[in-house]
């Protein structure tokens, strides 16, 4: 995958199965692939995010047309409060995302870059350091993002919540993470949220 769409679904209490009914099939009528789809556990909540992955730019703006001018956005635009879409292109050295079972949490980190060289020199920290901290746990994918401000998202999977607190620390202790020189090339205002993998999610 060449290109990535994360779409945030702010939906009203208790209306995630609707939800949950209407992104596979939306999906499926367009173009692109349905990678992933997660209700927001640990940050502001009735969230859902879905992740969809496009082989070319042509595709994914074709898709974005079609998202805003349909009358039921992921096929659930009854229960619809709002809807946030954000493209991304992954790390040059990022292998593509594939469905599959991977953990039972997702963590979504994102960093705004330092403006003038935040993205060359992150890029270049990353591919060093992430083999050796592959060795606790995989990231998923880093991708940067190509509307809105500078800034990328990396998103790391884990078995639990305990899994993710003992695979960052011991990376630290290690001394493989972050980045040597990493957040040199970042801001300091980062955020982060844990998801859980919706029922029918490619990627769980």
């Amino acid at each position: 995958m060449k290109y990535y769409e994360l779409a945030t679904l702010f939906l009203p209490m208790g209306s995630a199965p609707r939800a949950l009914e209407g992104v596979p099939a939306f999906a499926a009528e367009g173009r692109g692939r349905l990678l992933g789809m997660w209700m927001v556990d640990i940050g502001r909540l009735n969230r859902m995010l879905v992740l969809r992955g496009f082989d070319d730019a042509e595709s994914l703006l074709a898709e974005r047309r079609r998202t805003h001018e349909s009358t039921s956005p992921f096929g659930c635009g009854e229960v619809l409060a709002d809807l946030s879409l954000d493209s991304y292109e992954p790390f040059p050295f990022m292998k593509p995302v594939r469905p599959g079972r991977y953990g039972g949490v997702y963590e979504f980190r994102t960093y705004p870059f330092r403006i003038g060289g935040g993205y060359p020199q992150t890029v270049a920290k990353w591919q060093e350091a992430l083999p050796a901290r592959g060795d606790f746990s995989d990231c998923l994918i880093a991708m940067r993002a190509l509307d809105g401000s500078p800034r990328f998202v990396n998103i790391w999977p884990y078995a639990d919540i305990a899994a993710r607190g003992k695979a960052r620390a011991d990376a630290v202790a290690a001394g493989v993470w972050p980045p040597k020189g990493g957040p040199d090339w970042l801001k300091s205002e980062m955020e982060s949220l844990i998801a859980i993998p919706a029922a029918g999610s490619p990627l769980a």
